[in-house]
């Protein structure tokens, strides 16, 4: 059901003429239309994915974010490499106050999130931490 369901995704999306880096994934088993107005914090947020693993598996999304085109069917999780649990990034949050409340040494937040510098100093308000107790490898993206 669900491969006719993503079938059916990526033949409507084909014939709109909509480009679809979902399909270009292997493995790929969560998707999204991009709507007016959507950030990758905003999409990772609302779909329990981190930041880091949306840019990730989607390597056409920019660095910066800025080109997320409404219509656009994107990846969220890859099978065997889909964190869904998650931390939203507030005023104030340091690493490891964010690992001691998702119970998890700043190693596993660290390696999960690659993104983040070891002093945790670059992380952004808004932006979507991977805070599962399991570390991901992140190796498999296949475009």
């Amino acid at each position: 059901m669900f491969a006719f369901i993503r079938a059916a995704v990526a033949l409507a999306a084909a014939a709109a003429g909509i480009y679809s880096v979902a399909n270009a994934q292997t493995g790929c088993e969560r998707f999204y239309v991009i709507k007016v107005g959507d950030t990758c914090d905003s999409i990772a947020a609302a779909n329990n994915v981190s930041t880091f693993q949306l840019q990730f598996i989607n390597p056409d999304i920019d660095a910066g974010c800025d080109n997320l085109f409404p219509g656009t069917i994107i990846c969220l999780g890859i099978a065997g490499e889909d964190c869904e649990t998650i931390h939203v990034v507030q005023p104030g949050d340091f690493c490891a106050e964010i690992a001691d409340e998702a119970g998890i040494p700043i190693s596993t937040l660290l390696a999960n999130n690659p993104n983040v510098n070891a002093n945790c100093t670059n992380i952004d308000v808004g932006e979507v931490l991977c805070t599962a107790d399991e570390v991901f490898n992140y190796t498999s993206v296949t475009v």
